[in-house]
């Protein structure tokens, strides 16, 4: 792949990113948003996709996100979807 293709690629998992964020979340907070903004890794930002899409809750998410690269296994109950919903949905740790 060539470096501009590389660039877009990465630019479009950003937003991918966010979007499921903020599906899946709400409004994200800005410096949230800086974080992943601050990522130039295509595996970093593939890893967090899928973890934004699998986690029961944002603060989870924050846990990965704040792993960095170094983290490559996505495994376990904290990666189960359908866990908030067992127990009455969660977000932010807080139960609604």
């Amino acid at each position: 792949m060539f470096l501009f293709e590389d660039e877009a690629n990465i630019v479009d998992d950003r937003e991918d990113l966010l979007s499921i964020l903020k599906m899946r979340f709400g409004d994200i907070p800005p410096k949230i948003v800086e974080m992943i903004y601050d990522i130039n890794s295509y595996e970093t930002l593939e890893r967090l996709i899928l973890v934004a899409s699998n986690v029961p809750s944002l603060k989870i998410f924050l846990e990965e996100l704040e792993e960095g690269e170094g983290s490559f296994r996505i495994l376990g109950d904290r990666f189960n979807p359908i866990e908030a919903q067992h127990e009455g949905g969660e977000t932010d740790g807080e139960q609604k």
